[in-house]
């Protein structure tokens, strides 16, 4: 017999940083390049996107939906012949979403100068279970002061989020009781 109602769910152990932490590298081809010649800003949030899933799924223990993307920032061009390293890790955990950080590097493949970093983004996952219903998810436990700093901006860009999100529906609220319909 447990402590808890009915209707409550276990606590969780939570889980390092480092447990999930991903690192997905591609060499950019031809097929990449836009119609300037450079890698393709799509291409690279696919692998962001990819990198970040694969994080998710990792920290949750099961399938994992990307809900949002914020602040993707392409900071250099990335060409022909780079290869990209995107690397991946949670931020910060929720009841069932979780803010995945990334950082995008680029180096040529034929020189060992050291990677630069070319973009950056913060995703925001929902755990789901087989149904596609929302589940809960292990606490992340930051294990470095950087882990902790990026947990602590995590949950501001949440509070803006979240802020955001309210100040939309409440516009589209009162835009509707005033007779707008678009």
């Amino acid at each position: 017999m447990t402590d808890l109602a009915p209707d409550a769910e276990p606590d969780i152990p939570g889980k390092p940083t480092s447990a999930s932490r991903t690192t997905l590298s591609h060499i950019m081809t031809h097929n990449d390049t836009n119609l300037l010649g450079t890698v393709h800003g799509g291409v690279i949030m696919k692998l962001v996107d990819d990198a970040a899933g694969a994080v998710a799924g990792r920290h949750s223990g099961g399938p994992a939906v990307t809900a949002s993307m914020d602040e993707m920032a392409f900071l250099e061009p990335v060409r022909v012949g780079d290869l990209v390293h995107v690397k991946a890790q949670v931020n910060w955990t929720g009841r069932t979403s979780m803010e995945i950080g990334v950082r995008v590097l680029a180096e040529r493949w034929n020189e060992s100068a050291p990677p630069t970093q070319v973009g950056s983004a913060y995703l925001v996952f929902a755990a789901v279970d087989a149904d596609g219903k929302p589940r809960r998810v292990p606490p992340v436990v930051p294990e470095t002061d950087r882990d902790r700093r990026r947990y602590q901006e995590a949950q501001i860009r949440r509070t803006h989020r979240l802020a955001r999100r309210r100040a939309i529906r409440e516009l589209r609220e009162r835009r509707t009781a005033e007779g707008f319909t678009d």
